[in-house]
C-alpha cells in the first residue's frame, strides 16, 4: 500500500477546531546555515515562494522533438537556479505552491532528475499538490518508486498531503493541497475553523494554496497552440503550414480569500496563475519560475520566484528574484516598403539578441514587399525556424512586383520564352485584379516564381 504519510514520517489525524498545540506534528527543523549578508531582520524568517514548475510539460505545440526536449530541460534547470537563489539569499525553506509536476503520471526517470535537483538544495522544500499533480490516490505521490527515491535522494522534500497545521522550527505552515484535479470546495476552507489560540503564538503563519481566487479568473492558455502556425517552407507563393491543436488547461478550484481570517495569517503563497500577481499585501501568486507561454493582455511577468521575509503579525516583505532564461516574444508589424524589412530584422535581433535555441517568437505581419525583398523575407523566416525554439506566424507578407522587376522579366531579348510568359502573366494579372482575387493570387504567385527562377544565381 502506498505510503501517504505526512512529512517527518508521522501520520497524525487532522486536528479538529480547538485542538491544542500539543496535537500538532513535532516541530521540523529549517535550514540552519548562518545568515548571509542581506539576511532578513532579526525575528523574520526568509522563504522562497515558487509554484507551477510543471516538470514534464509536453509542449505539444512545438513540432520538433529536439526543441520540445530543450524546453522541457530548461524547466529542470530552473530548479537549480531556485536552489542557487535560496542559498545566496539565505532562505530557510523553499515553497512550491502546487503543480511541481505537469501531470500525476510523470515518468520516474523525470522524477529522479527532480529529486536530485531538490536534494542538492539541502534545505526544506515544502510542496503541495496542485491541479496538474493532484493528491488523489494512484498518482506520482503514491508510487513506491517515487517514495523510495525521495527518501534516498531528497529527504528534504516535504510533501504536504494533509490539510492540517505543520509546525516547523521557525514557522507554522497551513497547507491546502488539492486532493483531486477538479474540486468545487475551497481548499482553504478548513483554515476558517482553526482555534487560533491553541496555535504557536510567536511563529509566522504561512498558507500554501493552489487555485483561482474569487473574482479573478485565469486566461485562456489553451489558445497558446492555436495561435498562428509554423511558417511553411520558404518558397514564394506558398501557403502557411497547418495549425495545431490546443493543449488542455485550466483549474476550477476557487479560493475565497475574503473568508479567511487575514489578521491571523502572515502570508498566503498562491499557485496556479502563471504570472506574477500581488492579490493583497499578504497574498501573492509567484508565477512560474521558467516562462512557458506568450503574453496575453497585461501583467505578464513570468520567470521568477518570490523572496518573502515573514514575522508574526507583520506585513511580509516581498522581493522578486528572476530565475527564467527562455524568451517568449510577440512582434507585430506592417511591411509597407522594402525598408520595413530591415526594421523587422532589427526588432527581432533586439528581442532575441541572436541567441540560438533560447527564444520563441510570435510574428504577426501584414503588408507587401517587392519580389527581391520578399526573397530576403523568406530567407529570414527560414533562418529563424532554425535559430528559434518555435516560430509562429500569423498573417503574412504579400509579394508586390515592382515596375522595374516586371521590366526585368518582360524585356529579356536573350530569354524570349521567359519574356513572353512574363508578359502573359502580367496581362492576365491586370485583368484579374479587383475582379477575381483568387485567380489574381495564382497569377501573382506564378510571376513571383518566374522571377525567382530567372534571377537565381
Amino acid at each position: 500500500m502506498a505510503d501517504r504519510s505526512s512529512p517527518g514520517g508521522a501520520s497524525p489525524q487532522a486536528p479538529t477546531p480547538g485542538q491544542p498545540t500539543s496535537a500538532l506534528p513535532a516541530p521540523l527543523p529549517l535550514a540552519s546555515d548562518p545568515p548571509l549578508p542581506g539576511a532578513p531582520a532579526p525575528g523574520l524568517v526568509r522563504i522562497l515562494h515558487s509554484a507551477d514548475w510543471q516538470i514534464g510539460k509536453p509542449y505539444k505545440f512545438v513540432d520538433d522533438p529536439q526543441k520540445r526536449f530543450r524546453l522541457q530541460e530548461e524547466r529542470l534547470r530552473a530548479i537549480g537556479r531556485i536552489g542557487a537563489a535560496a542559498r545566496h539569499q539565505g532562505a530557510r525553506a523553499v515553497v512550491v505552491a502546487g503543480d511541481l509536476f505537469d501531470s500525476t503520471t510523470v515518468a520516474i526517470s523525470t522524477a529522479l532528475e527532480v529529486l536530485e535537483a531538490i536534494g542538492a538544495m539541502a534545505l526544506p522544500v515544502l510542496v503541495i499538490p496542485g491541479n496538474h499533480d493532484h493528491g488523489a490516490p494512484g498518482g506520482i505521490w503514491d508510487s513506491p518508486d517515487w517514495q523510495r527515491h525521495r527518501q534516498e535522494r531528497a529527504p528534504n522534500l516535504q510533501l504536504l498531503l494533509e490539510r492540517q497545521p505543520l509546525e516547523l522550527e521557525q514557522l507554522l505552515v497551513l497547507p491546502c493541497p488539492l486532493l483531486r484535479q477538479h474540486d468545487s470546495s475551497d481548499p482553504t476552507g478548513w483554515i476558517r475553523g482553526l482555534d487560533w489560540a491553541s496555535l504557536p503564538a510567536g511563529k509566522p503563519r504561512l498558507v500554501i494554496a493552489h487555485g483561482g481566487i474569487q473574482g479573478f479568473s485565469g486566461r485562456d492558455y489553451g489558445a497558446e497552440a492555436a495561435w498562428g502556425s509554423a511558417p511553411a517552407p520558404a518558397r514564394p507563393g506558398s501557403g502557411s503550414g497547418p495549425s495545431r491543436s490546443a493543449e488542455p488547461d485550466g483549474a476550477i478550484n476557487r479560493i475565497d480569500l475574503a473568508q479567511l481570517p487575514l489578521g491571523e495569517l502572515d502570508y498566503i503563497a498562491l499557485g496556479d496563475w502563471h504570472n506574477l500577481k500581488q492579490v493583497s499585501s499578504k497574498a501573492w501568486y509567484s508565477g512560474t519560475p521558467e516562462p512557458d507561454r506568450h503574453d496575453q493582455g497585461e501583467a505578464n511577468q513570468r520567470g521568477q520566484v518570490l523572496q518573502v521575509d515573514l514575522g508574526r503579525g507583520q506585513e511580509p516583505q516581498v522581493q522578486v528574484l528572476p530565475t527564467g532564461r527562455l524568451g517568449w516574444h510577440n512582434l507585430a508589424m506592417h511591411l509597407a516598403t522594402d525598408a520595413a524589412l530591415e526594421q523587422l530584422e532589427a526588432r527581432i535581433q533586439a528581442a532575441t539578441g541572436g541567441r540560438v535555441s533560447q527564444d520563441l517568437l510570435r510574428l504577426e505581419l501584414t503588408g507587401s514587399l517587392s519580389l527581391a525583398a520578399h526573397r530576403r523575407y523568406s530567407a529570414l523566416l527560414a533562418d529563424l525556424e532554425h535559430q528559434l525554439l518555435d516560430l509562429r506566424l500569423k498573417g503574412g507578407c504579400d509579394q508586390a512586383p515592382q515596375a522595374g522587376e516586371l521590366a526585368a522579366l518582360t524585356e529579356r531579348p536573350a530569354d524570349p520564352l521567359i519574356a513572353r510568359v512574363a508578359q502573359e502573366l502580367q496581362d492576365r494579372l491586370a485583368r484579374q485584379e479587383g475582379v477575381d482575387e483568387a485567380a489574381a493570387a495564382i497569377s501573382r504567385a506564378a510571376l513571383c516564381e518566374l522571377f525567382r527562377l530567372a534571377t537565381s544565381p
